[in-house]
């Protein structure tokens, strides 16, 4: 978006906040969804330094923390933390679905609680902005999966072949590394 508006615009920043919920439009606001949250900005080489810093006293204004980065490089990131869970959330909903014993998927929907709930919840969102993730960053998005994918097959690979001491090494450390997420 950034390459496209930003010659026709030269005091275009490209940023949003890294905050949502899985409803929209008005009746979905809330106050106080972007305090404390991260916003992030695109400026370019070229941006001008007034348009920064008139978007960041705005951005400052809903009390969030600023970030700033190159747009292919915010592209990359958000892609591993915000399009990629989408998708995958997405694809657990959808296999879930896939269930052909509607037995077994009655008590599937019966039992699902907290775990299936937080899971799910972005890939319960809006289709629209889950299509504009795959659209407009596509190659990223692709990259990301392309790596999930290798990931969900080790642990595939793990479970097939027994390997429980590869699994339980896999498994702690993705809970150590899940606090430098969050």
């Amino acid at each position: 978006m950034v390459e496209a508006i930003a010659p026709r615009w030269p005091n275009f920043i490209g940023g949003h906040p890294m905050a949502g919920t899985a409803e929209s439009g008005l009746d979905a606001a809330l106050a106080g969804l972007f305090m404390d949250k991260a916003y992030v900005l695109t400026p370019t080489d070229t941006t001008p330094l007034r348009a920064l810093e008139t978007v960041s006293a705005l951005v400052r204004s809903l009390q969030c923390r600023i970030y700033q980065c190159h747009p292919a490089d915010h592209d990359r990131a958000v892609a591993w933390i915000s399009h990629l869970p989408v998708m995958v959330s997405a694809s657990l909903i959808a296999s879930c679905m896939a269930e052909t014993d509607p037995e077994v998927l009655d008590l599937a929907q019966k039992f699902a609680s907290s775990g299936f709930r937080d899971t799910s919840r972005v890939g319960g969102g809006n289709p629209e902005l889950g299509l504009m993730m795959a659209t407009y960053n596509q190659q990223a998005l692709l990259r990301s999966l392309y790596t999930y994918r290798q990931q969900i097959d080790r642990v595939i690979q793990q479970i097939e072949q027994h390997n429980w001491a590869d699994l339980e090494t896999h498994l702690i450390q993705t809970h150590q590394a899940r606090t430098q997420f969050l």
